[in-house]
């Protein structure tokens, strides 16, 4: 008796996960549909509260443009890898200049940040680092709420931990921004 044939696996493009809607929370890696969990509140917080100071810093200077709200970035093509940052920068003059598109950006950000959340593991977060790299990202910022900690990872092959008693700068990405690491963590109402 014959042995069934398995029917090959159906790859998503970068359209096809356009299509399903915001509602609809995947990543796609290599044409896999990957999905993602909501964030908690504190992570939430962190988004907000760096949005604002990155976005503060890239305005006065009109380097380009600060990006969150989990924006898909196709990182590749044939099959499609999508990824959604949660903080992301776009240098001015990568913009396109008929203004940013309606859908995925096409190409990776000069910068990404990353923040951990409880349901986060290790090893994904590695492979989505080493994606944002190899597609061209320039630098990525993980923060770490638990541990109180920025790890940047930069194109060279670099990282650097920054505890609470560092200071995160944009390096080459964006020049002349830096910002303590404790003020992330400890903030008022």
């Amino acid at each position: 008796m014959a042995m069934p044939v398995k029917a090959p696996e159906r790859l998503w493009t970068a359209e096809d996960l356009l299509a399903l809607g915001e509602e609809a929370r995947y990543e796609l890696i290599e044409g896999r549909l990957v999905p993602m969990s909501p964030t908690g509140s504190l992570h939430g917080d962190l988004v907000a509260e760096l949005t604002m100071i990155l976005r503060s810093f890239v305005r006065a200077y009109q380097l380009g443009r600060v990006l969150t709200g989990e924006v898909g970035f196709v990182l590749r093509r044939d099959p499609d890898t999508v990824q959604a940052a949660d903080i992301a920068f776009i240098r001015a003059d990568r913009l396109p200049p008929e203004g940013l598109p309606f859908g995925f950006f096409e190409g990776a950000p000069d910068l990404a940040v990353e923040i951990l959340s409880p349901f986060d593991r290790y090893p994904d977060l590695l492979r989505k680092v080493s994606q944002w790299l190899e597609a061209g990202t320039r630098l990525v910022w993980v923060v770490d709420p638990a541990r109180r900690t920025v790890t940047a990872f930069q194109f060279d092959g670099t990282l650097r931990l920054l505890d609470e008693s560092a200071e995160l700068d944009g390096g080459d990405v964006l020049p002349g921004f830096r910002h303590p690491v404790r003020d992330l963590f400890e903030r008022g109402l």
